[in-house]
């Protein structure tokens, strides 16, 4: 196969993956842009209440990664059976995983109130952290549906129903916020409940569609005779842990840094939120190409064609690259317009404007590294790609966003 046909055959595969992907962390830039039309307390709190929330969520999400090189591998060999296996021994491990979450973050929100921020933001962001927590269950059944779809190669599937999902987002924070429909109004609490109904609907519609759809009944049979087996938790884990830990480690200095900036102002936060939304967004492309380039190297490696694994693997650099570079010139260009859709206040929009352009500047590196680990994650290789996110973001990230605020301050 030709390096042409491998840039085609990857294109084809990622681009449901990116949109499934960009669907989800769309959901928090929709709560984003209907929090900033209400105001910045009440956006600045939806930000603070999401940084400590999805720092155990990503851990999660990232368990669930190891499901789609392994089920590609059943699926390359025709094992219905062990793919029956696996399903049920994610879906064990991943549930009980996403509960043990759930539990620690039901004592997590009085943290909200150590942290430095305005008592305003804390006092609005303890009861919206408190609803935001019970959709992690239902992300959990998401993600697991999704990679196990996608060692299947079916992209699409995750792909309508984080459409579906979305789009019943944006109409519930519509009808909650502002008491639609006969609804009562209940301003911003409204947004977190949107996401947690939303999210429910996508865990839901998962579970749902492995079950019920023509396309996947063939693995239920033999899904139902499978128990839960040592064996199997310990490969998905052997994966899932570097994984969980990657995301983990990288969201975590994301979060740091934006624990900082409220300690100078509820603008300030808020000017970050929108930063990191936009920045979020085209990170997701990135990852979703990276998912293609799992799912490709995984049945290469599986089939032991190393030609084929190396030009699958350059042509997802060559479209990262390409992609991420287009990204970071369009940062650069609309670097004043693009926060115009989060905010009206005029501080808000000055210093997220600027914050832009240093997204812009990361956009090549941050792109490359995701596919770079999606490859290795299709092989197998979670080790040292976690040991390098440890250095990059735990030793050289974490103390940074400190030691520059105090420099410029």
């Amino acid at each position: 196969m030709l390096l042409r046909q491998h840039l085609k055959e990857t294109t084809k595969l990622s681009i449901p993956l990116i949109i499934s992907q960009v669907g989800h962390v769309v959901t928090g830039i929709v709560d984003n842009i209907f929090l900033g039309h209400i105001g910045k307390t009440e956006q600045a709190a939806g930000v603070l209440a999401n940084s400590l929330f999805v720092l155990l969520l990503v851990f999660g999400i990232g368990l669930s990664y190891a499901t789609t090189p392994l089920t590609s591998a059943a699926h390359i060999n025709n094992n219905n059976e062990e793919k029956g296996f696996l399903l049920k021994n994610s879906f064990y491990m991943n549930v009980v995983f996403s509960l043990l979450l759930f539990a620690l973050l039901y004592f997590m929100s009085p943290l909200l109130g150590h942290m430095g921020q305005s008592a305003d933001v804390v006092e609005m962001a303890i009861p919206f952290f408190d609803v935001l927590i019970f959709s992690i269950v239902p992300v959990s059944l998401y993600f697991v549906g999704k990679q196990y779809t996608e060692g299947l190669s079916n992209t699409k599937a995750a792909m309508v129903i984080s459409i579906v999902g979305n789009l019943l987002n944006i109409a519930l924070n519509y009808i909650l916020i502002n008491g639609h429909m006969g609804l009562p109004q209940m301003g911003y609490m409204g947004s977190c409940w949107a996401t947690f109904i939303a999210r429910t609907f996508m865990g839901l519609a998962f579970v749902w569609l492995l079950f019920k759809h023509k396309d996947f009944k063939v693995v239920v049979p033999y899904f139902k005779k499978a128990k839960y087996s040592i064996l199997h938790i310990k490969q998905l884990l052997s994966i899932g842990i570097g994984s969980a830990l990657q995301f983990t480690f990288e969201v975590a200095a994301f979060a740091l840094s934006s624990l900082i900036i409220g300690w100078y102002g509820k603008e300030q936060m808020d000017a970050h939120g929108i930063a990191i939304s936009l920045a979020s967004f085209t990170y997701m492309l990135s990852s979703g190409l990276s998912g293609a380039a799992c799912i490709r190297i995984s049945n290469f490696s599986a089939q032991k064609d190393s030609a084929n694994l190396r030009l699958a693997g350059k042509s997802a650099f060559i479209i990262v690259i390409a992609m991420m570079t287009c990204c970071a010139l369009g940062f650069f260009a609309l670097h004043k317009l693009l926060p115009l859709a989060f905010s009206t206040d005029q501080e808000i929009l000055s210093l997220a404007s600027d914050l832009l352009i240093i997204a812009a500047v990361f956009q090549l590196f941050d792109g490359t590294q995701v596919v770079a680990q999606g490859m290795l994650r299709g092989m197998e290789d979670v080790k040292i790609p976690t040991f390098i996110t440890l250095i990059a973001y735990w030793v050289i990230a974490c103390p940074l966003p400190i030691i520059l605020a105090k420099c410029f301050s």
